[in-house]
């Protein structure tokens, strides 16, 4: 009971002492601090780190509260060089971060990641257009490509495999980057948001044993990084000019142009009016029980 009231005393005490200008600023910053962070490490193996940092964190409480002190020794030991471990680590992560706010501009920076969903679903759309229209040119050329499609996995250490070009999309943009004399045709385009992210990028390749042997790299490639996330990756076969669309690590060949602007669009553009319906969804929940 007195480590309750202690714990009210404290909240009390917090409160009342609250500077309204200084501390709401102070909690916006922590905020735009974790979300700039969770942007960065969202999809990427990094992730993966952070995760078994977590962990090792909770084993360490556990440790600590059971009293096991050889465990709490070596725990105690690794948590204090910590910080030199986490810039070692992430030495190119935080070198990437860097360099992004120095390339942001004044209102780029403190603008969060908010858009007009009518308007991204008219950019993704006419994305989708210009592609298709790029796909049918290239299928009867004989023209080889690779295009990803970003969802929620973000593929920014696949972009920084490749040239950044951040670009708006065009038929022309989608032709040229494949063209067979252009140093960037043999890598994979990457889309993110309807923008061309980058090009000539390299993707992991499929360990699947199992598939047809005629697959060149392209179709391992797509196949590949759609094992790894929920991307969607087109192919234009430079053999046959057939169109081939890889998704969930599976691949769905001779599919026409007509077809194509039609998976994409379910998998891109509803995908988005879905997400953002279950968001809205459970605002609206939220608010009918704070209204109770």
């Amino acid at each position: 009971m007195d480590a309750i009231m202690n714990y009210i005393d404290k909240g009390v005490g917090a409160l009342s002492s609250f500077n309204f200008t200084s501390d709401l600023l102070d909690i916006l910053l922590v905020a735009f601090v974790i979300y700039e962070a969770i942007k960065i490490l969202r999809g990427s193996r990094t992730f993966q780190v952070v995760k078994g940092i977590a962990i090792l964190f909770v084993v360490f409480t556990v440790v600590k509260i059971t009293n096991m002190e050889a465990s709490e020794y070596l725990l105690t030991k690794l948590f204090e060089n910590g910080l030199l471990i986490l810039v070692i680590l992430f030495a190119p992560e935080l070198r990437s971060v860097l360099e992004r706010f120095g390339r942001q501009s004044v209102k780029d920076f403190f603008k969060f990641s908010f858009r007009n969903s009518s308007e991204h679903h008219k950019v993704l759309s006419d994305t989708i257009n210009n592609f298709c229209k790029a796909a049918d040119n290239m299928s009867e050329t004989y023209t080889g490509a690779l295009v990803v499609f970003e969802k929620d996995t973000i593929l920014e250490e696949i972009a920084q495999t490749g040239t950044r070009l951040d670009a708006a999309s065009s038929t022309e943009l989608f032709n040229s980057l494949f063209f067979k004399n252009s140093s960037l045709h043999d890598g994979a385009v990457v889309v993110r948001d309807g923008r061309v992210l980058a090009a000539g990028c390299i993707l992991p390749l499929t360990q699947n044993s199992a598939l047809d042997s005629e697959l060149g790299t392209r179709h391992r490639a797509a196949i590949g990084i759609t094992e790894q996330t929920d991307a969607v990756a087109v192919i234009v076969s430079e053999e046959n000019g057939a169109i081939s669309v890889a998704k969930n690590g599976e691949l769905t060949r001779g599919v026409s142009s007509s077809s194509l602007r039609e998976i994409l669009l379910n998998e891109l553009a509803t995908h988005q009016e879905d997400t953002a319906a279950t968001k809205k969804a459970k605002k609206s929940r939220k608010e009918k029980r704070n209204e109770k």
